[in-house]
Protein backbone atom coordinates (compact mmCIF):
# COMPACT_ATOMS: atom_id res chain seq x y z
CA UNK A 1 0.00 0.00 0.00
CA UNK A 2 1.16 3.39 -1.05
CA UNK A 3 -0.10 7.44 -0.15
CA UNK A 4 -0.11 8.96 -3.39
CA UNK A 5 -0.40 13.04 -3.03
CA UNK A 6 -0.39 15.74 -4.83
CA UNK A 7 2.16 19.08 -3.98
CA UNK A 8 -0.87 21.53 -2.99
CA UNK A 9 -1.67 18.95 0.05
CA UNK A 10 1.94 16.89 0.17
CA UNK A 11 2.53 17.75 3.54
CA UNK A 12 -0.77 16.21 5.10
CA UNK A 13 -0.45 13.34 2.27
CA UNK A 14 3.04 12.92 3.66
CA UNK A 15 1.78 12.55 7.54
CA UNK A 16 -0.42 10.11 6.83
CA UNK A 17 1.97 8.21 4.79
CA UNK A 18 4.19 7.98 8.08
CA UNK A 19 1.80 7.54 10.40
CA UNK A 20 0.09 4.06 8.19
CA UNK A 21 3.91 2.85 8.35
CA UNK A 22 3.93 3.14 3.90
CA UNK A 23 5.54 4.85 1.38
CA UNK A 24 5.00 8.55 -0.33
CA UNK A 25 5.04 8.90 -3.58
CA UNK A 26 3.89 11.90 -5.20
CA UNK A 27 1.76 12.51 -8.62
CA UNK A 28 3.43 15.48 -11.16
CA UNK A 29 1.14 18.08 -12.36
CA UNK A 30 1.97 20.33 -15.36
CA UNK A 31 -0.44 23.11 -16.35
CA UNK A 32 -0.42 24.37 -19.99
CA UNK A 33 -1.04 28.02 -20.85
CA UNK A 34 -4.90 27.08 -21.94
CA UNK A 35 -5.33 25.54 -18.29
CA UNK A 36 -5.02 21.75 -19.24
CA UNK A 37 -3.61 19.46 -17.04
CA UNK A 38 -0.80 16.80 -17.72
CA UNK A 39 -0.78 14.51 -14.87
CA UNK A 40 1.87 11.93 -14.29
CA UNK A 41 2.49 8.91 -11.75
CA UNK A 42 5.22 6.85 -10.61
CA UNK A 43 5.76 4.12 -13.08
CA UNK A 44 5.75 1.47 -9.90
CA UNK A 45 2.75 1.70 -7.71
CA UNK A 46 1.62 -1.00 -5.18
CA UNK A 47 -2.26 -3.00 -5.96
CA UNK A 48 -3.55 -0.53 -3.42
CA UNK A 49 -2.98 2.95 -3.55
CA UNK A 50 -4.49 5.67 -1.24
CA UNK A 51 -4.86 9.19 -3.27
CA UNK A 52 -4.73 11.76 -0.22
CA UNK A 53 -5.82 15.17 -1.38
CA UNK A 54 -8.29 17.87 -0.12
CA UNK A 55 -10.81 19.33 -2.64
CA UNK A 56 -11.06 22.98 -2.07
CA UNK A 57 -11.14 24.91 -5.31
CA UNK A 58 -12.18 21.79 -7.17
CA UNK A 59 -12.52 21.72 -10.57
CA UNK A 60 -8.76 21.34 -11.80
CA UNK A 61 -8.30 19.27 -9.21
CA UNK A 62 -11.30 16.65 -9.88
CA UNK A 63 -9.93 16.62 -13.40
CA UNK A 64 -6.64 15.49 -12.37
CA UNK A 65 -7.89 12.99 -10.05
CA UNK A 66 -9.85 11.68 -13.00
CA UNK A 67 -6.56 11.29 -14.99
CA UNK A 68 -4.62 10.15 -12.25
CA UNK A 69 -7.15 7.09 -11.58
CA UNK A 70 -7.20 6.04 -15.13
CA UNK A 71 -3.45 5.70 -15.38
CA UNK A 72 -3.36 3.37 -12.33
CA UNK A 73 -5.85 1.55 -12.93
CA UNK A 74 -3.37 0.91 -16.18
CA UNK A 75 -0.70 0.21 -14.15
CA UNK A 76 -2.71 -2.63 -12.58
CA UNK A 77 -3.66 -0.71 -9.30
CA UNK A 78 -6.84 -2.58 -8.05
CA UNK A 79 -7.87 -1.16 -5.16
CA UNK A 80 -7.83 3.10 -4.97
CA UNK A 81 -9.02 5.07 -1.87
CA UNK A 82 -9.64 8.80 -1.99
CA UNK A 83 -8.97 10.69 1.17
CA UNK A 84 -10.49 13.83 0.68
CA UNK A 85 -10.87 15.64 4.32
CA UNK A 86 -12.57 18.52 2.27
CA UNK A 87 -15.35 17.56 0.41
CA UNK A 88 -16.44 19.45 -2.36
CA UNK A 89 -19.69 19.80 -4.44
CA UNK A 90 -21.92 18.94 -1.36
CA UNK A 91 -23.77 21.79 -0.14
CA UNK A 92 -26.13 21.58 -3.19
CA UNK A 93 -28.11 18.96 -2.35
CA UNK A 94 -31.62 20.02 -4.33
CA UNK A 95 -33.17 21.94 -7.12
CA UNK A 96 -34.22 24.92 -6.07
CA UNK A 97 -35.11 26.26 -9.26
CA UNK A 98 -36.12 24.07 -12.83
CA UNK A 99 -32.42 23.68 -14.44
CA UNK A 100 -30.05 23.85 -11.60
CA UNK A 101 -27.54 20.96 -11.36
CA UNK A 102 -28.02 19.21 -8.16
CA UNK A 103 -24.14 18.43 -7.53
CA UNK A 104 -23.72 16.49 -4.44
CA UNK A 105 -25.88 13.55 -7.09
CA UNK A 106 -23.74 14.01 -9.85
CA UNK A 107 -20.29 14.55 -8.12
CA UNK A 108 -21.08 11.73 -5.59
CA UNK A 109 -22.18 9.09 -8.10
CA UNK A 110 -18.90 10.12 -10.05
CA UNK A 111 -16.73 9.27 -7.50
CA UNK A 112 -18.80 6.52 -6.50
CA UNK A 113 -17.89 4.97 -9.98
CA UNK A 114 -14.02 6.31 -9.94
CA UNK A 115 -12.86 4.97 -6.36
CA UNK A 116 -13.08 1.88 -4.34
CA UNK A 117 -12.95 3.89 -1.27
CA UNK A 118 -13.93 7.72 -0.17
CA UNK A 119 -12.92 8.70 3.40
CA UNK A 120 -14.11 12.40 4.16
CA UNK A 121 -14.21 14.56 7.62
CA UNK A 122 -17.25 16.60 8.45
CA UNK A 123 -18.56 16.54 5.06
CA UNK A 124 -21.36 19.68 4.76
CA UNK A 125 -24.60 17.37 4.16
CA UNK A 126 -27.98 19.27 5.06
CA UNK A 127 -30.73 16.96 3.79
CA UNK A 128 -29.13 13.60 3.81
CA UNK A 129 -28.07 11.23 7.05
CA UNK A 130 -26.08 9.23 5.76
CA UNK A 131 -22.09 9.79 3.06
CA UNK A 132 -23.54 6.70 1.26
CA UNK A 133 -26.32 8.87 -0.37
CA UNK A 134 -24.32 11.10 -1.85
CA UNK A 135 -21.57 8.58 -2.91
CA UNK A 136 -23.25 5.33 -4.03
CA UNK A 137 -21.62 2.22 -4.81
CA UNK A 138 -18.68 2.55 -3.28
CA UNK A 139 -17.72 2.46 0.55
CA UNK A 140 -17.88 5.80 2.08
CA UNK A 141 -16.92 7.04 5.31
CA UNK A 142 -17.57 9.83 6.83
CA UNK A 143 -15.24 10.94 10.13
CA UNK A 144 -15.59 14.10 12.62
CA UNK A 145 -12.83 16.09 13.90
CA UNK A 146 -14.97 17.01 16.96
CA UNK A 147 -12.86 14.58 19.32
CA UNK A 148 -9.69 16.06 17.90
CA UNK A 149 -11.32 19.64 18.24
CA UNK A 150 -12.28 18.87 21.97
CA UNK A 151 -8.55 17.63 22.91
CA UNK A 152 -7.35 21.41 21.35
CA UNK A 153 -10.13 22.83 23.79
CA UNK A 154 -9.55 21.26 26.80
CA UNK A 155 -5.83 22.06 26.68
CA UNK A 156 -6.62 26.25 26.89
CA UNK A 157 -6.04 27.49 30.08
CA UNK A 158 -9.09 29.13 30.22
CA UNK A 159 -12.84 27.19 29.42
CA UNK A 160 -14.70 29.14 27.03
CA UNK A 161 -18.16 29.68 26.02
CA UNK A 162 -18.36 27.50 22.65
CA UNK A 163 -21.34 29.20 20.36
CA UNK A 164 -22.54 27.63 16.92
CA UNK A 165 -23.62 30.33 15.14
CA UNK A 166 -26.41 28.65 13.30
CA UNK A 167 -28.50 25.97 13.59
CA UNK A 168 -26.82 23.56 11.43
CA UNK A 169 -23.72 23.91 13.65
CA UNK A 170 -25.38 22.24 16.11
CA UNK A 171 -24.40 18.64 15.73
CA UNK A 172 -20.76 19.53 16.15
CA UNK A 173 -21.20 22.00 18.66
CA UNK A 174 -23.17 19.84 21.15
CA UNK A 175 -20.01 16.79 20.58
CA UNK A 176 -17.90 18.89 21.66
CA UNK A 177 -19.42 19.94 24.33
CA UNK A 178 -20.22 16.66 25.84
CA UNK A 179 -16.68 15.56 25.55
CA UNK A 180 -15.30 18.91 27.41
CA UNK A 181 -17.88 19.40 29.84
CA UNK A 182 -18.04 22.98 28.45
CA UNK A 183 -21.43 25.31 28.46
CA UNK A 184 -22.44 26.15 24.63
CA UNK A 185 -25.42 27.38 23.01
CA UNK A 186 -26.93 28.26 19.34
CA UNK A 187 -27.80 31.27 17.92
CA UNK A 188 -30.25 31.25 15.03
CA UNK A 189 -29.51 32.61 11.30
CA UNK A 190 -31.26 34.53 8.65
CA UNK A 191 -29.58 34.66 4.80
CA UNK A 192 -29.96 36.89 2.60
CA UNK A 193 -27.43 36.37 0.35
CA UNK A 194 -24.45 34.53 0.39
CA UNK A 195 -22.39 37.52 1.69
CA UNK A 196 -25.44 38.93 3.86
CA UNK A 197 -26.89 37.00 6.91
CA UNK A 198 -28.34 38.22 10.08
CA UNK A 199 -27.22 36.58 13.31
CA UNK A 200 -29.73 36.56 16.16
CA UNK A 201 -27.44 35.54 19.38
CA UNK A 202 -29.53 33.37 22.56
CA UNK A 203 -30.78 35.52 25.48
CA UNK A 204 -28.03 34.94 27.92
CA UNK A 205 -25.45 37.07 29.86
CA UNK A 206 -22.30 37.23 27.80
CA UNK A 207 -20.29 39.68 29.91
CA UNK A 208 -17.17 39.16 30.17
CA UNK A 209 -16.98 35.59 29.22
CA UNK A 210 -14.40 33.79 26.28
CA UNK A 211 -16.08 32.74 23.60
CA UNK A 212 -15.54 30.19 20.95
CA UNK A 213 -17.36 29.70 17.91
CA UNK A 214 -17.61 26.81 16.17
CA UNK A 215 -18.60 25.75 13.07
CA UNK A 216 -17.32 23.09 9.91
CA UNK A 217 -17.00 25.78 7.32
CA UNK A 218 -15.78 28.92 6.87
CA UNK A 219 -15.88 30.41 3.50
CA UNK A 220 -16.85 34.29 3.28
CA UNK A 221 -16.67 34.65 7.13
CA UNK A 222 -19.70 36.54 7.39
CA UNK A 223 -21.42 34.47 9.25
CA UNK A 224 -19.12 33.91 11.90
CA UNK A 225 -17.75 37.99 11.84
CA UNK A 226 -21.60 38.85 12.43
CA UNK A 227 -21.82 36.36 15.40
CA UNK A 228 -18.85 38.12 16.85
CA UNK A 229 -19.64 41.64 16.61
CA UNK A 230 -22.99 41.23 18.30
CA UNK A 231 -20.86 38.92 20.78
CA UNK A 232 -18.04 41.71 21.29
CA UNK A 233 -21.29 44.31 21.93
CA UNK A 234 -23.12 41.94 24.45
CA UNK A 235 -20.14 42.13 26.43
CA UNK A 236 -17.65 39.04 25.58
CA UNK A 237 -14.28 39.75 26.75
CA UNK A 238 -12.77 37.22 24.50
CA UNK A 239 -14.37 35.70 20.54
CA UNK A 240 -12.30 32.77 19.00
CA UNK A 241 -13.37 30.39 16.61
CA UNK A 242 -12.52 26.93 15.45
CA UNK A 243 -13.50 25.15 12.49
CA UNK A 244 -13.14 22.24 10.59
CA UNK A 245 -12.58 23.73 6.89
CA UNK A 246 -11.03 26.95 6.55
CA UNK A 247 -11.59 27.84 2.81
CA UNK A 248 -11.79 31.68 3.37
CA UNK A 249 -13.31 32.88 0.35
CA UNK A 250 -12.20 36.57 -1.26
CA UNK A 251 -11.16 38.68 2.19
CA UNK A 252 -13.11 36.27 4.87
CA UNK A 253 -9.88 36.43 6.75
CA UNK A 254 -9.96 40.49 6.73
CA UNK A 255 -13.38 40.09 7.31
CA UNK A 256 -12.99 38.12 10.67
CA UNK A 257 -10.29 40.66 11.73
CA UNK A 258 -11.98 43.25 11.44
CA UNK A 259 -15.20 41.65 13.93
CA UNK A 260 -12.28 41.69 16.25
CA UNK A 261 -11.75 37.75 16.37
CA UNK A 262 -8.31 36.98 18.38
CA UNK A 263 -7.90 33.89 17.60
CA UNK A 264 -8.68 31.11 14.04
CA UNK A 265 -7.98 27.65 15.14
CA UNK A 266 -8.76 25.39 12.11
CA UNK A 267 -7.76 21.50 11.48
CA UNK A 268 -5.25 21.03 8.59
CA UNK A 269 -8.45 19.82 5.63
CA UNK A 270 -7.37 22.54 4.30
CA UNK A 271 -3.98 24.11 3.82
CA UNK A 272 -3.62 27.33 5.57
CA UNK A 273 -1.82 29.33 8.58
CA UNK A 274 -4.86 28.64 11.02
CA UNK A 275 -4.23 24.96 11.11
CA UNK A 276 -3.47 23.63 14.30
CA UNK A 277 -5.04 20.71 14.75
CA UNK A 278 -3.57 17.48 12.30
CA UNK A 279 -6.29 15.00 10.90
CA UNK A 280 -3.56 11.69 10.04
CA UNK A 281 -4.39 9.65 12.93
CA UNK A 282 -8.06 9.86 12.62
CA UNK A 283 -8.03 9.31 8.98
CA UNK A 284 -5.10 6.37 9.42
CA UNK A 285 -7.42 4.92 12.12
CA UNK A 286 -10.43 4.99 9.63
CA UNK A 287 -8.07 3.67 6.86
CA UNK A 288 -6.69 0.57 9.06
CA UNK A 289 -10.09 -0.18 10.48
Amino acid sequence: MQVVGFRDYHKQAKRLAKQLGVKYVEVAVHHFPDGESKVTLPNTLDAEIIICRSLDHPNDKLIELLLACEVARQQGVRHITLVAPYLCYMRQDIAFNSGEAVSQKIIGQWLGQLFDRVITVDPHLHRIDNLNQAIPNTEAISLSATNLMSEFLANRPNPPLLLGPDSESEQWVKQIAEHTGLDWEIAGKQRHGDHNVEIMLPKIDFNDRIVVIVDDVASTGRTIAQAAKQLKQAGAQTVNCLITHPLFADNAEQVLSNACINHIWSTDSINHHSNVIQLAPLLAKAINA
